[in-house]
């Protein structure tokens, strides 16, 4: 049975990659300028998951325990590329302040999805609390850029909301059929495996080109993209899954967008810091405080 609240080490070590996740926005922007981004994100799966594949081949680590997890491994790999593929395809239709707003309900899917069907992950009171305190904190954080509704954007809303809800579900089928059964490295390279070919024919049904340029500025972002990120945060991110309560664990993610704002908007492209954003910081600071209270007497 995992711990029901997180100690201090692996809270600090999800709040670093959430600092790794928000920068990467910067990193995907910069790089867009000379790669089409749905190929981009299939590149990053292939080059993750060879580098995954090498790094297991050393360890002596099997790909697949037995057959029975092949099926699985396909599902993870489309829920990961299916969510990647309808935010792009969302941002079509949609503001992308609006588009995160939405994608940040993954947590609530995630925690409901947990007290469904993960055995000692049930909601509670602070969880809940929680939940809504960080997710009104993103809320804030985009708020003035949300814009006025319009059914012209609900296609991209709902694709984005659907984006959030795959999310969560890879994580709850994770924990449920692969944690326990498989290694974290295994788990990984499921996901960037399968979800290469369904990214690169997303590419390539919606994609005019997928390369006009090449920098070094662009070969950096790919490094950081497909190993600081799909290769090395991704593998943190699965051994902590395999330890913790995913409701727990999908609460910090909301940290990300807070994160994107200030390293990658302010630190890395120069945009300016508003209170937006430390109101943001500050609701959902609380919100994973609620989240990780451990009630008396449980």
């Amino acid at each position: 049975m995992y711990r029901a609240h997180l100690p201090w080490r692996p809270i600090a070590i999800l709040i670093f990659l959430t600092m790794i996740w928000g920068s990467n926005m910067a990193f995907v922007k910069i790089a867009s300028r000379e790669m089409a981004p749905v190929f981009m994100a299939g590149l990053r799966s292939i080059v993750a998951s060879l580098c995954l594949l090498i790094w297991m081949k050393v360890r002596g680590l099997k790909i697949f325990p037995s057959t029975r997890f092949i099926g699985h491994g396909i599902v993870v790999g489309v829920l990961f590329g299916s969510e990647f593929g309808l935010m792009f395809v969302g941002l079509e239709f949609t503001l992308a302040s609006r588009g995160y707003v939405l994608l940040y309900c993954a947590p609530f899917f995630a925690a409901l999805g947990a007290h469904a069907y993960l055995d000692g992950d049930r909601l509670n009171v602070w969880k809940t609390a929680g939940l809504l305190a960080a997710f009104c904190g993103v809320a804030v954080l985009f708020l003035k850029d949300l814009g006025s509704f319009s059914f012209k954007a609900l296609p991209g809303d709902i694709l984005f909301l659907i984006a959030g809800a795959m999310w969560g579900a890879t994580t709850v089928y994770i924990k449920k059929y692969l944690v326990r059964r498989t290694d974290p490295l295994q788990i990984l390279f499921y996901q960037l495996f399968f979800s290469a070919p369904f990214l690169l024919l997303v590419s390539l049904t919606i994609e005019p080109s997928a390369i006009w340029s090449v920098s070094f500025t662009l070969l950096f972002s790919l490094f950081y993209q497909c190993i600081i990120v799909a290769f090395l945060s991704y593998l943190a991110w699965f051994v902590l899954v395999a330890r913790y309560p995913v409701s727990v664990m999908h609460a910090f993610s909301f940290f990300t967008p807070v994160f994107g704002v200030l390293i990658s908007g302010v630190l890395i492209l120069g945009e300016t810091i508003g209170p937006n954003l430390v109101i943001s910081l500050l609701l959902v600071s609380v919100g994973m405080v609620l989240v990780n209270h451990q009630p008396e007497g449980s």
